[in-house]
């Protein structure tokens, strides 16, 4: 009976901890057992050599105009997705980056001259 403080200085008993653990581990492990399951059932009843190859052939034919149309159709959906901003945002944002430039511009030209000065032993 070990016990433990976690850092939110609760009391917890190793054991119990130990049990529930094991209980994940084996449950997961049972669903992995009936999804391989399922699949070898599925493979059974594909059928004879013929059917398998002509898919096969489909498939490779298939696949490229599918990647292509299937990529694009994501792009589609992402940028949908965004929140764009409206154009007086737009025009906000581009003044603050123009200021925030210029400014930091004048900045190092105004470094440079002091290093110059400064090197020139002025």
């Amino acid at each position: 009976m070990a016990k433990v403080v976690k850092s939110t200085r609760e009391v917890v008993d190793i054991d119990k901890e130990m049990e529930k653990i094991q209980k994940k581990k084996k449950n997961s492990q049972k669903d992995q057992e009936k999804t391989s399951k399922e699949v070898k059932v599925k493979d059974k009843t594909t059928g004879n050599k013929k059917n398998k190859k002509e898919k096969k052939e489909k498939t490779k034919k298939g696949k490229k105009k599918n990647r292509v149309f299937t990529f694009f159709s994501e792009v589609k959906k992402e940028v949908s997705k965004v929140k764009w901003p409206s154009r007086k945002d737009m025009v906000k944002y581009s003044i603050a980056t123009i200021i925030f430039v210029i400014f930091f511009a004048l900045f190092f030209y105004l470094i440079d001259v002091i290093m110059a000065l400064l090197k020139m032993g002025v």
